[in-house]
């Protein structure tokens, strides 16, 4: 699969750096000659030093052989001129802009495939206020992926319930916890992802994914000892695109907010754009505003302003002083996994979220959905069995399942199938599949084999 990323930042290099380690065919177009060098010294790509909308850089590049062009630059112009010539040289299968202006969130239909033929556009940060939203509805989880149209979901927590200090094999958890459906998919301990299996332990403090059906959410929570706790009431520090995109979902959501920023002019701004949330300006000294607005009656404190290294203390200094969940925004990737680990409850990462759509254009085989957890180099995909594919009418221990990946659920007319030895993937079933990088490629060839499809 031969694949064109126009810019090199954040989300332009990871993708590359993803795409790279799975032996996939990556060209990387550049204009800033430091990230050039940051790619030449860590990636196993083809490089170009030029202005990405340029059509002689790009047909250097092959773009008239490429399945698949990624503008994601800082320049919304650039993102979308790349893609109009690509559309007017080739016959590029799918085409994807970074957009981060929001009047085309709120307005869509301007950059859809029908107007100018971009299959997807993405806006990080409306895409990262989406990933919020999902854990507003199980506030004790650290992830949350809906599967299935919701039906079904995985769902990442610590686990905080004593009665595994000692460890508790996987075999043993439905007969413990009472709940039929629920597969755990991986098991995070010590810096390591473990894909377990019935005889693993799982211990206190362990970091899980696990996949169960939406009605036993708050039955997995509990047992796990993570009881998710109704949000009432919402504190938001920083005035920017995230920041008034969660107050206005906060707002629709009936959670009392308020928003507090540092600029006066804008605060006004945003006091006319917001009809319930009330907000405050701060003139530098947010530790006495914090105090003021009795912070130890917060349910959840955000902090999104422009600033990452300001969003990890203020959202310490909350959690200090009595707020009972709070949330970082952070756009640094290599950042993530840290700031987890040191009292952060969930950190918001607009880059990564832009990632996990991306990636589901480029899976092969018929993928409804992918979910890329950065920090752990692994890979939620949902897909449908094909009548094709290596996966179907047979049991699943006489598969040739790559030993880095697992089938953490099969749906059959809506219905969560736990997946044991003897199970059968029938044609048209969908199958969830938890699966670390290195393992992707051969999970890929499993879906798709003489598929119609792609």
């Amino acid at each position: 699969m031969s694949i064109v990323v126009i810019g090199a930042g954040e989300i332009g290099y990871h993708v590359a750096r993803r795409l790279s380690l799975e032996k996939k065919d990556v060209t990387i177009i550049d204009k800033d000659i430091d990230r050039i060098k940051k790619i030449q010294d860590s990636l196993d790509v083809q490089i170009f030093h030029a202005n990405g909308s340029s059509l002689k850089a790009l047909q250097q590049a092959g773009i008239a052989d490429a399945e698949m062009i990624i503008s994601v630059t800082d320049s919304d112009e650039v993102n979308i001129v790349s893609c109009l010539v690509a559309t007017a040289q080739t016959t590029i299968p799918t085409k994807v802009a970074r957009v981060r202006n929001l009047e085309y969130v709120y307005n869509p239909d301007i950059l859809s495939k029908e107007h100018l033929n971009i299959d997807l556009v993405i806006n990080p940060d409306f895409e990262a206020v989406s990933s919020v939203l999902k854990l507003f509805k199980v506030p004790g989880a650290t992830d949350v992926v809906d599967f299935n149209e919701g039906r079904v979901k995985l769902i990442g927590y610590k686990v905080q319930n004593p009665i595994f200090y000692d460890g508790l094999k996987l075999e043993e958890l439905r007969a413990k916890s009472g709940i039929d459906d629920i597969v755990v998919v991986s098991i995070y301990r010590d810096g390591e992802v473990i894909i377990p299996q019935g005889r693993d332990k799982i211990y206190y403090n362990d970091s899980l994914y696990a996949i169960t059906s939406d009605k036993n959410i708050q039955g997995l929570m509990g047992f796990f000892g993570r009881s998710s706790q109704e949000i009432k009431k919402a504190m938001i520090v920083g005035g920017g695109n995230i920041g008034i995109l969660l107050a206005k979902e906060c707002e629709s959501m009936r959670i009392s907010t308020k928003l507090i920023d540092s600029d006066e002019n804008r605060c006004v701004q945003i006091a006319e754009e917001l009809h319930k949330t009330v907000v405050l300006h701060h003139g530098g000294e947010i530790e006495e505003i914090l105090s003021e607005e009795y912070i130890e009656d917060i349910d959840l404190f955000i902090s999104v302003t422009d600033d990452e290294e300001d969003n990890i203390l203020l959202s310490l200094l909350a959690k200090q002083k009595g707020a009972k969940k709070v949330i970082a925004l952070i756009q640094n990737m290599t950042y993530t996994q840290l700031v987890s680990s040191i009292g952060i409850d969930l950190v918001i990462n607009p880059n990564l979220c832009a990632i996990n759509r991306i990636l589901h254009f480029i899976r092969k085989g018929k993928v409804l959905s992918v979910a890329s957890f950065y920090e752990r180099n692994a890979e939620a995909i949902e897909a449908v069995a094909l009548d094709t594919s290596d996966l179907v009418n047979k049991p699943l221990k006489s598969l040739k399942f790559p030993k880095n990946a697992v089938i953490g659920a099969i749906v059959r007319d809506n219905e969560l199938i736990v997946p044991k030895g003897d199970s059968i993937v029938q044609p048209g079933d969908h199958v969830i599949i938890f699966a670390l990088a290195n393992a992707i490629a051969r999970v890929e060839k499993m879906l798709m084999v003489k598929l119609e499809y792609w």
